[in-house]
């Protein structure tokens, strides 16, 4: 899957692209640059095939080569913070949730045991500080480059930590604390671990922690709000529970409740006048879920990346999303997880 930057600065509006692509018993690795919209000029960096670990290893620093000059992931060009580290495995895995039953909505709203939250509509973000050193994990563990600003506010706070949130544009919205001062504090209840997250962030910068609230009366009020503010959704969290990676089989201690449905899909072909056609798994066989149109400020995705479309439902026959709407690539999202049962069809009720 190609690696595309941008870079936007006065009057520059530019693009560059790397992949590794297979050639003959190896790999080479490629590369493309131009303006925004233009056709690029394209080349290689290995002038013969080489082992898939050293392409990596050769697109890696060519990446954080330009990083390091300005470009961003971003496609609105924010400026990001890279360390020559970007995609590797950090040994951190968050933790994942699955959605709220319907049938135990009222029930979450009601009890005392569950703290509700915002749920923010960005990207999952964990920031780890070591010294100096600051650094973004991303959802599938690996090392990414953060905004510029989010990096700032992290070198500020005066002692090491590793954080985990949800980053939107420039600002990490911080719900959990896992490590602070070189200890591990994942075995500490939920609201204890949220404590000391609130002892060390300040509301103002660029990791603030997220609206939190305990009371029944309380949580309903921030539900409705959020609901018809038109908010991403909710979360719930058991205030004993522990730290645990990963995303379990079924329920856990931390559940969302989204109020708009958005879903991940493989983009399985580019259409024509500017749109794709979306797939997703349904066991081993891919399955065709419509198409979505590709706002002319991004660029056009190809066959195999990931992408967010926001929808209103599915149609149960064809499993085709209605009124679909482009809303970005996804590199931190593993092809498995783009599965027909992210869907919320015609219909039903609490999205997924």
């Amino acid at each position: 899957m190609p690696t595309t930057l941008y870079y936007r600065e006065g009057g520059s509006d530019k693009v560059y692209q790397t992949d590794i692509e297979p050639a003959g018993d190896g790999f080479v690795v490629t590369f493309a640059y131009g303006r925004r919209g233009a056709t690029l000029q394209t080349g290689t960096k290995t002038t013969k095939s080489v082992s898939r670990q050293e392409a990596e290893s050769i697109a890696a620093k060519l990446i954080a080569s330009k990083l390091a000059k300005g470009y961003t992931p971003a496609e609105d060009g924010t400026p990001y913070h890279a360390t020559g580290n970007e995609g590797r495995d950090s040994g951190v895995r968050p933790q994942l949730l699955n959605p709220v039953e319907e049938c135990d909505l009222a029930r979450l709203l009601g009890d005392t045991r569950h703290v509700l939250q915002e749920k923010h509509d960005g990207k999952r973000m964990l920031v780890r500080k070591l010294g100096k050193d600051v650094h973004g994990i991303n959802r599938r563990g690996l090392i990414v480059a953060l905004p510029q600003p989010i990096a700032e506010a992290a070198l500020c706070i005066p002692v090491d930590f590793l954080i985990d949130g949800e980053a939107v544009g420039d600002v990490l919205h911080a719900f959990d604390l896992l490590q602070v001062k070189g200890n591990d504090v994942r075995d500490r209840a939920y609201l204890d671990r949220f404590a000391g997250l609130l002892r060390l962030l300040d509301a103002m910068s660029a990791i603030r922690p997220v609206s939190t609230v305990v009371e029944p009366k309380d949580k309903q009020a921030m539900f409705d709000t959020l609901r018809s503010t038109g908010a991403e959704g909710v979360v719930f969290k058991d205030m004993d529970s522990h730290f645990k990676p990963g995303r379990p089989y079924s329920g856990g201690p931390h559940l969302k409740c989204k109020f708009v449905t958005s879903a991940s899909f493989i983009v399985g072909a580019i259409n024509k006048r500017r749109s794709v056609a979306l797939v997703l798994l349904d066991g081993d066989k891919r399955v065709p879920a419509g198409n979505v149109t590709i706002p002319p400020d991004h660029d056009i995705p190809q066959p195999g990346e990931i992408v967010e479309v926001r929808f209103l439902y599915a149609f149960p026959e064809s499993g085709c999303i209605y009124q679909p709407v482009y809303r970005g690539r996804r590199d931190d999202i593993d092809p498995a997880d783009c599965h027909v049962r992210q869907l919320k069809y015609k219909d039903q009720g609490v999205a997924a």
